[in-house]
Formats: C-alpha cells, structure tokens, sequence
C-alpha cells in the first residue's frame, strides 16, 4: 500500500457502476466530486463499468496461489487493473439496488488479485491487505437512492468499509445523496448540494481528508419526508 500524498501528484481512479453510466443519479454527484478533485491538482481515470466486459470471479483464487496478482480472465478488468495499481485513490460510485448492481459486485469481487495472501486476525477478523506494487491508500464512496431516508445506504457504506478494513486502506468517507431524483425537480437546492461535492473533491486532495460539514450537506434532505411521500 502506497504512502497519501496530498496535492498535484496525486492519482484517482473512479468507477461508476450505475446501468444509467453518464445519465444516471450516480454520476450527477460523481461528476462535481471528480470536478473538485481536478480543481485540486489530482489525475482522475473514471471507468463506466457497464460499458466493460467483467466476468464474475469464481473464487478459485488462482491470483493467489498459482499466479500471483494476475488474474486468469482476460477480460477489461485487466484495463482496471493496470490504472489501480497506481492510483492513490479509488472512488467506489454506485447507486443503492438489494444492494448493489451485479456490475459493482462484479467489480469487487475482482479485486482480489491486488491483495497480498498473508492474511493475519485483527479484532477477531481474519483481514490481508494491498500487494507492495499496488498503491492505494483511501476509499471513498458515492453513492446515490431514490428513497428518503439515509439508513437505506447502510448495507452499501458497510460493503465498502469492510472491503477497505479488509484490504488495509483507509476508508476516506461516504458521500451519499438520497432522494436522487429530487435534484431534477428541485434544481437550485441542487446546485448547493453539487458545489459541496466539488468542494469535498478538492478537501481529499489538498486535506487528505473530507469534512463532516461538507459530508452532511451533500446528505441534507432536499424535501421533508411527509412531502417526499406525497409526490409519490
């Protein structure tokens, strides 16, 4: 796992898993979240998964014991993993479904091969972590749901702090928008919730980190939940 190195060097990759890629909900917080990450000197790779062809991972671990680090399917996951290797940052963007996509489960999975076999107990979990050529040292989350509440991205957020626990990276953080579709009805509170996005963007970079107030605007309810049930 590579050392976070704040400011112009510093190397992101994003994948978006959302089926609607550059029109869905995903990337209309994906898109101001890159922007500021840009605005703050970071290289940004952005890979629309449902435009790729991932095959999902039999579990054989073949990366692990017969070709380590590579994995078998030659498939556009291989593409991926070239830029993982040496980005310092990878964006997880994904819209909450039972719970994820098939396409970003399809990618998680996948990653295995950038983890190193030496797998220790930690707080009575069994964890490995980054293999020495893979830089990445954060995760952060985006991730957008058509319903109200913000505990409909529990399972989601969990998913992801499990895989950064488990990998040995710092989870940097969740950015989460619920009630996506209000962004269209409601478009100057809209803009308040992109100019945030841009702005925790720019924190990861020149911080290292992404503030609880920046995180919580981005979150803010844009309608009362009465009035969310009522436009149903």
């Amino acid at each position: 796992m590579g050392e976070y190195r704040v400011g112009l060097n510093l190397k992101v990759v994003a994948v978006n898993g959302s089926p609607r890629m550059e029109k869905g909900a995903t990337n209309r917080i994906l898109a101001p979240f890159i922007e500021g990450l840009k605005n703050g000197g970071a290289s940004v790779e952005l890979f629309h998964l449902e435009k790729m062809k991932i095959r999902p991972c039999l579990g054989e671990l073949k990366c692990w014991r017969e070709t380590p680090g590579e994995c078998f399917y030659k498939d556009d996951m291989q593409d991926i993993y070239e830029a993982l290797r040496k980005a310092d940052v990878l964006v997880i963007a994904t819209p909450v479904y039972v719970p994820l996509p098939g396409v970003i489960q399809d990618f998680l999975n996948r990653i295995v091969p950038l983890l190193e076999p030496v797998l220790e107990l930690r707080n009575g979990r069994t964890r490995a972590k980054m293999r020495n050529n893979v830089n990445i040292s954060k995760f952060v989350l985006v991730s957008t749901s058509g319903w109200w509440e913000l505990g409909n991205f529990d399972r989601v957020v969990h998913i992801v702090e499990e895989l950064a626990e488990t990998s040995s990276v710092e989870f940097a953080g969740s950015l989460l928008r619920p009630h996506a579709r209000m962004m269209l009805e409601l478009p100057e509170e809209a803009q308040e919730i992109f100019d945030a996005t841009t702005e925790a963007g720019y924190q990861l970079v020149t911080n290292g980190n992404i503030t609880k107030q920046i995180l919580e605007e981005i979150s803010k309810p844009l309608i009362s939940e009465e009035e969310y049930w009522a436009r149903r």
